[in-house]
């Protein structure tokens, strides 16, 4: 059986199991200062340096999917088509169409949501195959709770008007009746907000009995994988639910996004290597890295900054790589595959 963590103890506990923490304290240190409120234009853009730095990191962990679907030889092989002829098909159909541009602009919002539930869900899944569990063995019940963990707090707390928003996006094409439903959201919020509450502990109650049933079967528990349940759980609820310092957006995107940088060098730096003709090299790690890094942050840094409301393919092409990084993430990084 292999060792309980992913890449080692410190990695993990910096790249995975503490990200939430980290972001929330950086979340909370920025708060109320000149670098979360003070406005500064860049390149015709205006922002704060907090709101600038987080899009482009958020962009640049988008584009690293490419690193993994297009860079490594053996997962490229497996799906061609899907890598090469659907999101150019997909680039097309944006450029050419209003309403699947405002279609793709409110799925990318609310896909991400589910996205980011799923990669903490895939990280307890790992935490699980080291454990010597089977893939299968309570797969379902992670995914409720990481699916509660994320989405719940966002339909019953104080960011869910922001995610909403982009509904806005079908003014554009005269469907007024839809950008109705942040209306609706509004108004109906405090229904079904207990509702919530109440059926997430009753979920949280279920979980915990069928894991101690599991356990009596020969199940065993990760530790790893609870500090990083409980971790993400509290982080999402405290920010998400209450955004007491305003920055649940940068708290939640920064530790996802720290968290697929740790998962992709990890899983990929041998293959970065050899890609770039540095296996021997004595820095050749390192090298492969700032590469992996500059390019990231070139593509996170462009994307940020492209005025895509006056630049309809700058657009497009950001979309069409958010949709791809959920949608290969989606099977790339399936524990139920040799190599993951």
């Amino acid at each position: 059986m292999r060792g309980p963590y992913i890449a080692g103890p410190f990695y993990d506990a910096v790249m995975f199991i503490g990200a939430p923490l980290l972001a929330l304290g950086l979340g909370i240190a920025i708060s109320g200062t000149p670098l979360a409120d003070e406005e500064i234009e860049l390149w015709g853009r205006h922002g704060t340096a907090t709101s600038f730095f987080i899009g482009s990191f958020i962009f640049a962990h988008l584009g690293l999917v490419f690193v993994r679907s297009h860079l490594n030889r053996q997962i490229f092989a497996r799906h061609p088509r899907r890598f090469v002829a659907v999101p150019l098909v997909l680039l097309f159909l944006l450029c050419a169409s209003d309403w699947l541009l405002a279609t793709a602009i409110v799925l990318t919002v609310w896909w991400d949501v589910v996205h980011s539930s799923l990669q903490t869900f895939g990280l307890g899944r790992i935490y699980d195959a080291r454990r010597g569990n089977p893939a299968d063995a309570g797969r379902r019940l992670d995914l409720g709770l990481n699916l509660l963990l994320y989405v719940g707090p966002i339909l019953a707390g104080a960011t869910l008007l922001e995610h909403l928003q982009p509904f806005a996006a079908f003014e554009h094409v005269g469907a007024t009746g839809v950008r109705e439903i942040p209306i609706f959201a509004e108004a109906h919020q405090a229904t079904w907000a207990p509702a919530l509450l109440v059926g997430g502990a009753l979920y949280l109650l279920v979980y915990v009995l069928a894991y101690v049933r599991l356990h009596r079967r020969g199940y065993r528990v990760s530790p790893q994988k609870v500090a990083l349940l409980v971790f993400t759980g509290a982080c999402s609820i405290y920010t998400w639910g209450f955004n007491s310092f305003g920055e649940a957006f940068f708290i939640m995107n920064f530790f996802h996004a720290w968290q697929y940088f740790g998962l992709v060098w990890w899983s990929e730096r041998g293959n970065l290597r050899e890609r770039l003709g540095l296996a021997r090299a004595r820095w050749g790690g390192a090298v492969a890295l700032a590469a992996m890094l500059l390019a990231a942050g070139a593509y996170g840094v462009w994307a940020e900054l492209v005025d895509s409301s006056e630049q309809r393919v700058a657009l497009s092409v950001t979309l069409v790589v958010s949709l791809m990084h959920f949608w290969y993430d989606g099977f790339i990084w399936s524990v139920r595959r040799r190599e993951v």
